[in-house]
């Protein structure tokens, strides 16, 4: 293993004391829980062909070359070879001979100095200083750079190289967020917690990245084997491999398929495509594994990452959490708005559905596409009747008539790199009229309306052809919770074609709808063989009773995925695990202990305190979950939710002062964020202090208007000071905003009664009764309007 060298910088001193447990450090801790996780890895390990209670060891991808030089060869070609790079003339591409670059009134100057390289820029404490260069990372479209902060910490620079040629706009510096102003003490400001290489990066850059976070110090011995993406990253240690090749005779009947490997990559083996008269290509065996997508996704998946153990290889869910198609992170159709790179994409197409995998487009070791241009697709399309004028309606050779341009638009990332989405779909540009989804037909037309697009695409085409996405209309309805939202979003998670992460994101859109149908359908997916759609059902059910969340979810605390188990385990800490068996208490002890462990491989994030803070206090350990929240705070004073935690925490046990002051400690490190004044202004409420928390009621929805519930509070609170008309108006202005929003219309309509404007209360409470048809206050509402207006 390598580590980042011994810079001669002190670790930082006076840390705060204090634990997440009384009395055990958090190394401790660690150590402790280790000695509780279900072997499940080993048991995978084992299954697959190495020998149980044999640890792999990495050997290097210099160790391959012997047998697989044309690999190697391809490989040394790859991005991943050159993922990242030490700092040398031969690496790095950016100009550091007169480079400067200027931003909110800092000039950073790029220089050499005694053989390496320096930027000149505004440091932690906000100012100027020299910084070596000490790493490269990536290579092209841009090149970021690393600098070794204090305490083993490798900070990226935000300010890159554009390595494309200048032609094309490259041979330049330029800033990854160029519409922000961004100040030491902002968590994206290069020397932040968000521009950490530590926790954000390495993983994906480097071979058996282990972090080796030290909570108690406070610093990181962030090792690997390879500094760069090497062959062991996708294949797993080679120790076993290598025992295999030098002793074949002895070491086959152990090896299995894998050959001395954690697993074997073997889904396109003796695998064809015939070509059907449909001029489709068929798999000539189903894929009934995604070994190799797993393997692919966790450097290629917007995910959460809880264990580096390299026996978790292929079982994705055994370290990592994968996004859904979430709100924000994509369209309401499912196409890439956010950084969400490829798997969460693919995982919704036709292609995946069909049996493809990575490695049938993509050539692994050189990481190039197998074939150019349309080529590429005609493998399993035939070119005789999609690469035709007939099926693209554009000339030949033009860029219309690419596949990829209608099928795989591309969004562009990090200023600029252009990333084809991955969910291969047919454009769709009634959707864009219907719900301002994008289409591929507007990204080359962008003088033209998108209605003009889907005319023609009509005059085409003129029966529909939706795509294999299907849950357009359904997840706009959720994401507004507009009427008919529940009910379309029953019918994609119950929909026997629809995709798993389809499935699941229906169902997680679910919890927003809590009802008996709801849990009804998350008590049937949890038999469903995808992990992503358990553990979606699992949200859904934490919000039941604490038997029904007993009954349904016990069972799963033996789940073969490490994050189900988990979830599973969260979800009945507390009052749910009063009644339980000594054999699932002991599951349920294990589940927990599994979750601990995932918290603490971040333990250098507020996030991870804040939630074991959570988990404590279900458990009736407030000692502990204090201890967790001020261990977050004192991490990251701008992650408001610690603090805001904690102050819950001060007021469920009677002391609103405390509460106070912690509030009033997080808005002072954060004085626009409107949900720390929200909060801090219901506790002035509390203690009577209302002309004070009307002011932070005011300034809670200027700084985050897209929270109804904001908007909502102001006005009642308002209305309660004898300010009715404003209370009205502050109502009107937020269903502009959340036309849907229950409380919103609910309230708007009972302050319309008592203005005896009876018309639009109908309206309103009408809304209501197709937003909420068994609520049987609406009910009452309506009669009570309609009795009204008969008078």
């Amino acid at each position: 293993m390598h580590s980042l060298p011994d810079n001669g910088v002190a670790s930082p001193s006076g840390a705060r004391k204090g634990s997440l447990l009384p009395s055990v450090s958090l190394r401790r801790l660690a150590t402790f829980i280790a000695g509780l996780l279900v072997a499940a890895p080993a048991a995978l390990a084992a299954s697959d062909g190495t020998r149980a209670g044999e640890a792999a060891d990495f050997a290097g991808s210099h160790t391959c070359v012997g047998c697989h030089a044309a690999e190697h060869g391809e490989w040394k070609t790859s991005q991943h070879h050159a993922a990242m790079q030490e700092a040398t003339d031969a690496t790095i591409l950016g100009d550091f001979e007169a480079g400067t670059f200027s931003k909110d009134g800092i000039t950073s100057t790029f220089f050499k100095k005694d053989g390496k390289f320096w930027v000149r820029t505004d440091g932690p404490d906000g100012e100027l200083a020299d910084f070596q260069i000490r790493y490269t990372f990536g290579l092209a479209p841009l090149q970021q750079y690393l600098i070794e902060l204090s305490g083993g910490r490798l900070q990226a620079l935000g300010i890159a190289w554009d390595s494309r040629p200048k032609p094309e706009g490259g041979q330049r510096w330029y800033h990854l967020y160029p519409n922000q102003s961004l100040k030491a003490g902002h968590p994206l400001h290069w020397t932040g917690s968000d521009q950490n290489w530590n926790y954000q990066c390495a993983y994906c850059h480097s071979t058996n990245l282990q972090k080796n976070y030290d909570a108690t110090s406070r610093t990181f011995a962030t090792a690997w084997s390879e500094i760069s993406v090497g062959c062991e990253a996708c294949h797993g240690p080679a120790s076993g491999h290598l025992a295999w090749a030098a002793r074949p005779g002895e070491a086959a009947s152990s090896a299995g398929t894998a050959k001395g490997f954690l697993l074997s990559l073997d889904e396109r083996r003796n695998v064809r495509w015939p070509m059907a008269s449909s001029g489709q290509a068929q798999r000539s065996t189903p894929r009934t594994a995604n070994k190799e997508i797993e393997v692919c996704a966790p450097c290629h998946a917007r995910r959460q990452q809880f264990s580096a153990a390299p026996e978790t290889l292929g079982h994705l869910f055994d370290a990592f959490r994968p996004a859904l198609i979430d709100t924000g992170a994509y369209h309401a159709d499912g196409q890439q708005r956010d950084e969400v790179y490829t798997y969460g994409s693919f995982l919704q197409s036709r292609m995946h559905a069909a049996g493809v995998t990575c490695s049938d487009c993509h050539n692994p070791h050189s990481g190039k596409l197998r074939h150019t241009g349309n080529a590429v697709c005609t493998q399993c399309h035939a070119s005789e009747r999609f690469d035709t004028g007939e099926h693209h309606h554009h000339t030949a050779g033009s860029q219309g008539a690419k596949c990829v341009s209608c099928h795989m638009p591309a969004t562009t990332y990090m200023g600029v790199d252009p990333r084809h989405d991955h969910s291969m779909r047919i454009p769709r540009p009634d959707l864009s009229v219907l719900l301002a989804t994008p289409n591929a037909c507007s990204a080359c037309h962008a003088d033209r309306p998108a209605t003009w697009a889907r005319d023609v695409v009509k005059a085409w085409t003129p029966a529909l052809k939706p795509g294999f996405q299907d849950f357009a209309a359904a997840f706009d309805l959720g994401d507004r919770r507009a009427p008919g939202a529940q009910s379309a979003l029953v019918g994609i998670a119950r929909a026997a074609t629809s995709s798993g992460i389809a499935r699941a994101s229906a169902i997680a859109r679910l919890r927003e709808f809590p009802s008996a149908e709801a849990l009804e359908i998350a008590k049937e997916a949890l038999k469903m063989d995808a992990p992503a759609v358990r553990i979606a059902s699992i949200a859904v059910i934490s919000n039941a009773d604490a038997a029904t969340r007993t009954a349904l979810l016990v069972p799963l605390l033996r789940d073969a995925s490490r994050l189900v188990r988990m979830d599973a385990a969260r979800a009945l800490a507390g009052e749910a695990s009063a009644s339980l068996s000594a054999a699932d208490r002991a599951a349920l002890d294990s589940g927990i202990a599994e979750y601990v462990s995932a918290q603490l491989f971040n333990a250098e994030r507020a996030e991870s305190h804040t939630n074991l803070g959570n988990l404590y206090r279900d458990q009736g350990n407030m000692l502990a979950a204090r201890a967790s929240f001020l261990k977050a705070i004192e991490l990251d004073a701008t992650f408001v939710g610690a603090g805001v935690s904690l102050a819950d925490l001060e007021r469920a046990e009677g002391d609103e002062a405390a509460a106070e002051k912690v509030l009033a400690g997080v808005q002072k490190a954060n004085p626009e964020s409107g949900p720390v004044a929200h909060a801090l202004a219901l506790s002035l409420i509390r203690q009577k202090r209302t002309a004070e928390a009307m002011v932070l009621l005011a300034k809670a929805v200027e700084k985050a208007p897209e929270e109804p519930r904001f908007s909502y509070v102001l006005a009642v609170a308002l209305h309660d000071t004898g300010k009715r008309l404003e209370a009205m108006d502050q109502l009107k202005n937020a269903l502009v905003r959340h036309p849907y929003d229950r409380d919103i219309l609910f309230t708007l309509a009972s302050y319309e009664i008592e203005s005896r404007d009876f018309a639009p209360a109908l309206g309103r409470a009408e809304l209501l009764s197709r937003l909420e048809p068994d609520d049987p206050q609406v009910a009452r509402l309506i009669r009570t309007l309609r009795g009204q207006r008969r008078q």
